[in-house]
């Protein structure tokens, strides 16, 4: 039998050869692949035949070699590599019984403020939350030696370049105000970080809201006003409102805002520390040396800012006592709110 009439056999033979399992697959391989095989036999012969012959048998053999091995591959995929498919699931059973998701507690609040503010023509700007010196700091009027630089409240991921995660969405109203020209009415949400132990009170990282309002002629009535409607419509017409002087440095004057204990009804409680009220949010009138910073002409524009936590807000209105709650991912305790 001439070796063109031994590789077809041989090729025809593998072609037939049945593979419904592991073991048929590796007789497969023993009978056809291994070097003691009749097929790998077949190329030490060659070797000794005549230059054209040669060439001619080595192109027969590779071709019929290629052929066993693509076989070989297909089937050790389908029986080997892919998990064995099972057919004894019983399709009668009833399906798995999945629970559906809702909106955080977190986001509710959120976007509850968005739909205020946007009722009297707030839009939304967003910002990166790596922000330099500049953003974050210099421009709002923060002075060289400000404790809010010192490492213990910043998290500074880059001391040469001075790259830090943002303590406050305020460094978006610097943006908004470098490459907008007043009017402008924004707010800006977003997740910010300082460098706080975790407590029920306080967390190291946490959600922000401001808003920022320049104009001509804006006066600090226009920002109480702006706040007494934000919190009636959040929190009823029942509750009462008070502003205690504070200080920012990038605004002035500067202000507080409580309302009465939404647990106590403003009788006293543990809360509130028995006083009956309940801070939500700072404020003030930009400082002029702000608008400066952005290029802003502080003769003829004024405006006002204010910021608030989110999670403060959701404690009010859900009664929450913890803020630590709202990261433990507990559905007992989402499903509450």
């Amino acid at each position: 039998m001439s070796l063109k009439e031994r590789v077809y056999y041989i090729k025809e033979e593998a072609k037939n050869f049945s593979l419904n399992s592991k073991e048929d697959l590796e007789k497969f391989r023993l009978k056809f692949l291994v070097k003691k095989s009749e097929m790998m036999e077949l190329f030490n012969i060659i070797k000794d035949l005549a230059g054209e012959d040669r060439k001619e048998a080595g192109r027969i053999l590779n071709e019929a070699k290629k052929i066993i091995e693509e076989k070989f591959q297909i089937h050790q995929d389908n029986l080997v590599n892919e998990p064995e498919k099972r057919n004894d699931e019983d399709l009668t059973l009833p399906p798995l019984y999945t629970n559906k998701g809702s909106r955080h507690p977190i986001s509710v609040i959120k976007n509850r403020i968005i739909e205020i503010f946007s009722r009297i023509g707030f839009t939304i700007e967003e910002g990166p939350e790596i922000e330099d010196d500049w953003h974050n700091f210099s421009a709002l009027n923060f002075a060289e030696n400000h404790p809010a630089r010192d490492m213990q409240d910043t998290f500074f991921i880059d001391m040469e370049n001075q790259l830090a995660l943002r303590t406050h969405t305020s460094s978006v109203q610097i943006r908004t105000m470098q490459t907008q020209k007043p009017p402008i009415r924004i707010l800006a949400p977003g997740r910010v970080y300082r460098n706080e132990a975790v407590s029920a009170r306080a967390n190291c990282f946490f959600h922000q809201i401001e808003g920022l309002y320049i104009d001509e002629k804006v006066s600090f009535a226009d920002l109480k006003q702006t706040l007494y409607y934000f919190v009636k419509e959040m929190y009823g017409d029942d509750i009462e409102v008070r502003f205690r002087p504070s200080y920012f440095p990038f605004t002035e004057p500067s202000a507080e805002m409580d309302i009465s204990c939404t647990i106590c009804k403003g009788k006293g409680c543990n809360v509130c520390k028995h006083s009956g009220w309940l801070e939500i949010l700072g404020c003030g009138m930009v400082h002029p040396n702000v608008l400066k910073n952005c290029d802003i002409d502080p003769e003829k524009y004024s405006g006002f800012a204010f910021g608030m936590g989110i999670e403060r807000q959701s404690m009010l209105l859900n009664g929450v006592n913890d803020l630590r709650t709202f990261f433990d991912n507990d559905t007992r305790f989402l499903k509450q709110l």
